[in-house]
């Protein structure tokens, strides 16, 4: 059996203790004095979430309300008295609500003048993360069945948020679904400490899929040890029978659907598990989740709720008189036998709440009703009479009834107290006038922000462990007999008033201070400051709501970490028995330098820097022998740290030592041994050249990265560990048609770090017809054709021009030099990947032959890179289907109409049919180019057919010749770089095909002008 990476080997006395260490028991040591490199940070982060209505002008407001605190009525908003007091000097010079709504436009803020902002705001918070619901119109068919978003709405509100906040801030995320979008912007202090950041998005709209009802979900860890997940979601409306079971089921699949980017633990282990929702430490779900007041008339909601409203407005004036005129109406229409019911109604639901809720219902409800009575009282005074009025109607809210009832949202998610009026449905450009539209819909809590923490989901999965368990302790006991069951009842249902709920009172002190276990195993605390609406902001039919909540968290310092690294290496390292053999490894000592676990060290790892496709980084490393003693050392198998068999180094590093190994065996997979004498010393060179289109789709996608560990074992020593690092930059290569024509303008190396392709494929725009590197390739290849040809014609060059002795050129018998090719294709690939002209960087000596030379090699690269191809499998399979349907008939088919049934078959694919249409047109004018016909070089009666006869030997002299054998060659070239063959397709079927495919080029590759 072989022995664990980094274990001693077995020593003549077997009692001895064996001391083993490996990157795991390392990484587990340094965990176990996590305490040391970790410093608790404190920070506020702010929720906001607003339904905009699809309304022009409600981005003026984000500033006011989302980033200063501005547009809180200071007697509606339920806000602390402390906060308030701060500001009453600047309340007091607060603009009016009658000249605000006067001066509302659309195209400045509605916000009040002069308003200090009432909740916190500006520097003070850490992280921003705003939710708005209908960016577009999401009632309109045409929006709804949209296949992508339509990014202007988007970067508008991007804009918008981005010139409100302070100077510094960065966006951590956004992510669109069609009128769905969440932003996150962090602060200077908190950006650098944000990682793993992963967006996706869940549609639970029409057909149960579509996107205009869903949810936007990001999710990030702070500081290395902290787990945040934001949900800004938008659930079905409406009150009509089947609306709330249908809410219900929307924030289901938003459970059950989202699913994030795996998180690379400390180490580098990777199982590829994609976090849920629920595996966070924090969340944060909020939007408009469209819960509705039940049981009551939506008239009498707003007649009650408008008593408080009109207090807002000065005496005489037109606002106050229109709020007065639907009271007027409202009262006329309701009896006082119908007062009556509704308080019957509402007592009613009270009942069915906990005792500890009833009491304060019940009061409130006395309160309101008393109000309620009395015209001459001014609700809008007194904060408490608010509140009076706000409880019993909570009762009839649909969430806290969902809640109760286990149907939504019971798993541990909590809410701030609602202090606050309904945040739907108001007339635009009104504080408090709910809807007086003829639908006079009724006021509701539709907007909400709920929050769960790790602690809140493990207390409810206890309760119904405990509940199950209760159960089961039921039902045995039913099975004993009926007097056992009675007796265990009567103690179930012992009942003290003296004693009940003791054990649930809470410790103000410590509400604070709410302590949160997290999946790392740190200790965070949460605690809620402020949850608010914003009642005077204006311009939606929603007013907008938000949060504050402080987070104090334990995060990593890279530094202390570091420290405690080299100490637990060192410690491990003291126990190297001296008379074993001792390697000292030293790695490009003017870069970095790595050394024995256990020896001090400021940089431990090979980093190779930047690495791009196809381009080779390299770097050397000595390994000296420093002990007294021989010693044989070796790379070893790391497949008990990696999880890869037979495995000495990752698959895009080359090893390779300045000696022969003392290993004769000449099979590559051996390992290899290499002996050195006290003093000797032997070089090694690492380096990383990524040329597998599979692996660099792997890493443009973040599956995989370059990092990694080589075990250097010595005989009877110990093991060495040198981790390897490389930072991968974003390569056009390796990627589909389908991705690269959704890459913006800037080059792919543009969204270093993120995502081009999206979380959720599907939901990016499409913003080319075609790949813009391929039109790139092609049009500076047709363009260096011309050039090349042209100044070897006006040089008057001796020797034979190489596309005369090479048919396939320049795409085949190339005449530069092979490593001057290379090091021309970097330049290549750098512009394509960074969208610059390649002109910017091509040496000034190089002639055009050079240049085309390198560009025409790396279109071949680019095109056998492509993950499906130009031609995909599927397409193929369907175009050779029809070709043996054809082949059956023995019939010959004009080149035109052949031409258009093969596009016709491509259609299906428009990116791929307009990438092929680009190809042949190449090849066509550049066959032109360098085999030009005149009339005279064409044969008497040229066949427009496409058989197979047109490339027999007649006419086989000349210049027609020559063309004929170009088209052959290029024909052989592209064939296999274009269209993918099934990867089943061996044999006799497999060169059936080869020949089919050639065929379809020749189809649009015609031997002479047309």
């Amino acid at each position: 059996m072989e022995a664990t990476p980094g274990a001693f080997p077995p020593t003549p006395e077997p009692e001895s203790p064996v001391l083993v260490s490996s990157q795991l028991s390392l990484s587990q040591a340094v965990y176990k004095r996590r305490e040391e490199y970790t410093v608790q940070k404190r920070t506020k982060v702010k929720v906001g979430t607003w339904n905009v209505a699809a309304l022009s002008g409600t981005e003026k407001d984000i500033k006011g309300w989302f980033v200063d605190g501005k547009g809180i009525s200071e007697h509606l908003s339920g806000l602390t008295l402390e906060r308030q007091k701060k500001s009453a000097e600047g309340i007091n010079n607060v603009e009016s609500v009658e000249d605000q709504e006067e001066r509302r436009s659309k195209k400045r803020p509605t916000v009040p003048k002069n308003d200090p902002g009432l909740v916190p705001g500006g520097k003070e918070i850490g992280l921003y993360v705003l939710g708005l619901q209908e960016i577009v119109d999401v009632a309109s068919t045409t929006e709804a069945l949209r296949p992508f978003n339509d990014p202007h709405p988007a970067r508008k509100w991007k804009q918008a948020v981005a010139e409100a906040l302070p100077s510094g801030y960065e966006l951590v995320a956004e992510q669109q679904l069609i009128g769905l979008f969440l932003l996150v912007y962090a602060s200077p202090t908190i950006m650098p400490s944000i990682s793993h950041v992963s967006t996706t998005s869940v549609g639970t709209g029409l057909l149960g899929y579509l996107g205009n009802k869903g949810a936007v979900t990001t999710r990030i860890v702070l500081g290395e040890t902290t787990r945040i997940v934001f949900i800004n979601c938008h659930l079905g409306a409406g009150v009509e029978k089947g609306a709330l079971e249908r809410r219900n089921w929307d924030a289901s699949q938003i459970l059950g659907k989202t699913k994030f980017d795996p998180i690379i633990e400390d180490g580098g282990i990777n199982d590829g598990h994609q976090e849920t929702i629920g595996e966070e430490d924090f969340a944060f779900w909020f939007g408009d989740l469209n819960y509705r007041l039940e049981g009551l008339p939506g008239e009498d909601v707003r007649r009650l709720l408008m008593l408080h409203t009109k207090g807002e407005y000065g005496h005489n004036r037109a606002s106050q008189a229109k709020i007065a005129y639907e009271l007027d109406i409202a009262k006329s229409a309701a009896t006082k036998s119908d007062d009556e019911a509704m308080r019957q109604r509402i007592k009613d639901d009270i009942a069915s709440i906990p005792d500890a809720a009833e009491m304060s219902h019940n009061e409130a409800l006395t309160s309101a009703s008393s109000h309620t009575d009395s015209q001459n009282v001014d609700l809008s005074s007194d904060a408490t009479t608010l509140q009076a009025t706000l409880t019993p109607l909570l009762a009839h809210d649909q969430l806290f009834a969902q809640i109760r009832q286990q149907k939504a949202f019971h798993d541990g998610w909590r809410e701030g107290d609602v202090t606050f009026l309904p945040t739907y449905k108001y007339d635009v450009g009104s504080v408090g006038m709910f809807d007086s539209s003829d639908k006079r819909r009724g006021p509701s809590w539709c907007d909400r922000i709920l929050f769960r923490t790790r602690r809140d989901k493990s207390l409810y999965e206890e309760q119904v462990r405990n509940e199950a368990e209760s159960q089961k302790k039921d039902n045995e006991m039913k099975l004993r007999g009926v007097v056992e069951t009675a007796t265990a009842e009567a103690v179930l249902f012992d009942y003290d008033p003296e004693t009940d709920g003791a054990d649930n009172e809470i410790d103000e002190s410590s509400a604070n201070l709410e302590t949160v276990p997290t999946k790392a195993g740190f200790e965070d605390k949460l605690h809620l400051d402020y949850y608010t609406s914003h009642q005077r902001v204006l311009s939606s039919d929603h007013k907008p709501l938000d949060a504050v909540f402080t987070i104090d968290y334990d995060a990593v310092d890279p530094e202390q970490k570091a420290r405690v690294y080299q100490e637990v290496a060192r410690e491990l390292d003291k126990a190297e028995n001296e008379g074993r053999p001792v390697v000292t490894v030293v790695v490009d000592r003017h870069r970095n330098i790595a050394t024995p676990l256990g020896q001090a060290s400021d940089q431990e790892s090979v980093d190779f820097g930047d690495v791009k496709y196809d381009h080779i980084k390299k770097h050397s490393i000595t390994i000296a022998n420093t002990g007294r003693v021989p010693a044989t050392v070796g790379f070893v198998d790391r497949s008990a740290i990696t999880g890869e068999p037979d495995s000495v180094a990752p698959p895009w590093l080359t090893i390779r030592f300045d000696r022969p190994s003392d290993n004769k065996n000449p099979n590559p997979g051996a390992l290899q041994d290499y002996t050195l004498e006290p003093g000797d010393a032997i070089n090694v060179e690492l380096s990383i050249n990524i040329t597998d289109s599979h692996l660099a789709r792997r890493l443009n996608s973040g599956v995989e990265t370059l990092d990694d560990v080589l075990i250097l074992r010595i005989q009877n020593g110990r093991d060495y560990f040198l981790p390897l690092h490389g930072d991968w930059q974003q390569s056009a290569f390796g990627r589909s048609i389908e991705k690269l024509i959704r890459l913006p303008e800037g080059g792919v190396r543009k969204l270093q770090h993120q995502h081009p392709e999206g979380s959720s494929p599907g939901h990016d725009a499409v913003k080319w017809s075609v790949p813009r590197e391929l039109f790139r390739l092609t049009d500076a290849t047709e363009k260096l054709v011309e050039r090349a040809v042209g100044e070897w014609e006006m040089r008057g060059e001796q020797d034979e021009a190489p596309w005369v002795h090479e048919m396939g050129w320049p795409f085949s018998g190339w005449t530069v030099e092979e490593g001057q090719r290379k090091m021309l294709k970097r330049i290549v690939m750098e512009g394509l990947d960074c969208d610059t002209p390649f002109e910017d960087y091509w040496p000034a000596d190089t002639t055009s032959i050079q240049r085309l030379e390198a560009v025409a090699d790396t279109l071949l690269d680019f095109l056998n890179s492509l993950e499906d191809g130009v031609i995909t499998e599927t397409l193929w399979t369907e175009l050779e289907s029809g070709m043996i349907e054809r082949e059956k008939l023995k019939k010959t088919h004009a080149r035109q109409e052949e031409q258009a049934w093969i596009l016709d078959i491509f259609s299906a694919a428009p990116p791929h049919s307009v990438a092929f249409t680009f190809l042949t047109f190449m090849l066509t004018n550049i066959a032109s180019e360098i085999a030009p016909l005149t009339k005279s070089d064409l044969p008497a009666s040229p066949s427009s057919s496409t058989t197979t006869s047109s490339l027999g030997p007649q006419n086989q002299t000349g210049a027609y010749a020559l063309r004929r054998k170009v088209i052959a060659a290029y024909t052989s070239i592209f064939a296999a770089a274009m269209i993918r063959l099934p990867k089943d397709s061996k044999g006799k079927a497999k060169r059936a095909s080869e020949g089919r495919r050639h065929h379809v080029l020749e189809v649009f590759l015609p031997s002479q002008d047309e």
